[in-house]
């Protein structure tokens, strides 16, 4: 007996896209029909006539509960999945992918334990974690990773930076390449996939101590620290590593045409390299700094050029970038602007409530995007890469019944009110055209037209396993 049935969407498959009914039973999506084909004794019923309804989103990149690095003199730490998540629920999404950091004198499984705690019971959307391997880690934390993949934590994400220059109150975040390249090792042996952040150590820290000599200081430069340069350079040094261990790796945050170029080639050689990038990214280049709230939509590398921006949408209307994600990184507005400088802008934002609108304005409404491969970039890519494909990223029997209704026929200008996570948003203004207005997790309707339903208990911690397929080739 159906729990559940969805009636009359254009519904969006691996197949294709059709008007179907879709049944639900339990958690879990039980069978996709001809409209009018369920049975829908003693099920709840939810007309989708005139809306599309995708897999819920994926979100591969958030900071929820994480240290702010930008002002170490006063520490403090980005939301918590308890208020971040409510954004996530409204608008879409359904599960996320957080950060567990490990650094030296830590050890592996026990800070898993430890964020995983932070989550329980806190979180309106599924989760998981990828695991950082942060500083001078002692060869021995090498030896854990095994196990990390084991009990179900594939992923494991190196910053080739510090990202900000050093400071004694500021731990840094960059791995040098030989530990890099031991983690590659263990990573591939296993199953599991390298996360990067890559960006060149030795230019961005120039830039900044050069900067500071010509007192150019501003944020506003912010593109001139954190350079196209610097991500070639370290795009195509950590692809080569990666070719030479026969490692899988994904770019976190692609800012520039340089960056989806590397990809490409890697790609086109046939090596298991996939390409993230950020709405802001695509939406904003580096004149918004100029702006009043220009720092709204920082987060590091950088902002980029117009022709950066003309490169990502290339790769995620056309192929060659595989998801779409935020760098997740909620404050308050008072924080966010708090920084004026090149090295103290805080990065991140609060974009992944609109992720899978802006998505799908932007892309399908703006860009000819099918939905299809709207689809890909803000679900099924992302599931598929972190070991989470076929429960989630799919609407297909087996799956679990998460999906997200979006009303295309939807015209409005963003305002605060349709946020739902701290003071601001950074689309505020933003035009849109088609927007989320219910998401159901695991069979459940969590958020219907900006209206939070779920609770913080509805989150639940998955573990994860990679297809090898995926880590053979480019498979996505």
């Amino acid at each position: 007996m159906l729990d559940l049935v969805i009636r009359g969407g254009q519904v969006v498959t691996s197949q294709g896209v059709a008007i179907a009914d879709v049944g639900v039973e339990g958690e879990r999506i039980a069978i996709l029909g001809t409209p009018g084909s369920l049975p829908a004794e003693s099920a709840r019923v939810i007309d989708a006539t005139g809306k599309i309804v995708v897999p819920g989103g994926v979100e591969p990149h958030a900071h929820l509960a994480h240290p702010i690095m930008s002002h170490p003199d006063e520490p403090s730490i980005t939301l918590g999945p308890e208020e971040d998540t409510k954004g996530m629920a409204c608008g879409g999404t359904t599960t996320h992918v957080d950060f567990c950091f490990v650094r030296p004198g830590g050890e592996i499984m026990p800070m898993l334990e430890q964020r995983a705690a932070r989550w329980k019971g806190q979180s309106y959307v599924d989760y998981a974690f990828h695991i950082t391997l942060a500083g001078a880690l002692p060869l021995r934390t090498f030896e854990q990773i095994p196990e990390a993949i084991q009990q179900g934590h594939p992923s494991f994400k190196v910053f080739t930076t510090s990202i900000l220059p050093p400071h004694p109150k500021r731990p840094t975040n960059r791995i040098d390449f030989g530990r890099i390249g031991f983690a590659m090792e263990k990573v591939a042996k296993h199953g599991g996939i390298m996360i990067v952040h890559g960006e060149d150590e030795d230019l961005v820290q120039f830039n900044y101590e050069l900067f500071r000599e010509q007192d150019r200081m501003d944020g506003s430069n912010l593109h001139l620290v954190h350079t196209n340069l610097s991500e070639l350079l370290a795009f195509r040094r950590t692809i080569a590593l990666a070719r030479a261990k026969g490692a899988g790796i994904y770019f976190v945050h692609t800012s520039a045409r340089e960056g989806v170029e590397a990809i490409a080639e890697a790609r086109a050689a046939g090596l298991p390299v996939y390409g993230e990038t950020l709405h802001q990214y695509a939406c904003f280049n580096a004149e918004y700094y100029k702006t009043p709230r220009g720092f709204c939509s920082h987060t590091y590398p950088s902002l980029k050029f117009p022709e950066d921006q003309a490169a990502l949408w290339n790769g995620l209307v056309h192929g060659g970038l595989s998801t779409l994600a935020t760098d997740e990184y909620p404050t308050s507005l008072a924080l966010k602007l708090r920084g004026k400088t090149i090295e103290d802008v805080t990065g991140g934002n609060v974009g992944a409530e609109a992720r899978m609108g802006i998505g799908f304005t932007e892309g399908v409404g703006k860009r000819g995007m099918s939905l299809e491969r709207y689809v890909d970039i803000t679900a099924t890519n992302a599931a598929k890469i972190l070991g989470l494909y076929p429960r989630k990223g799919v609407i297909a029997p087996g799956s679990d019944a998460d999906f997200a209704l979006i009303d295309p026929t939807i015209r409005k200008t963003l305002t605060k009110d349709d946020f739902h996570v701290t003071d601001y948003s950074p689309w505020e203004g933003w035009q849109v055209t088609g927007w989320p207005v219910m998401t159901i997790l695991r069979g459940r309707v969590i958020a219907d037209r900006g209206k939070l339903l779920g609770s913080t208990g509805d989150g639940q911690l998955l573990t994860r396993k990679i297809d090898p397929r995926v880590l053979n080739r480019p498979a996505c």
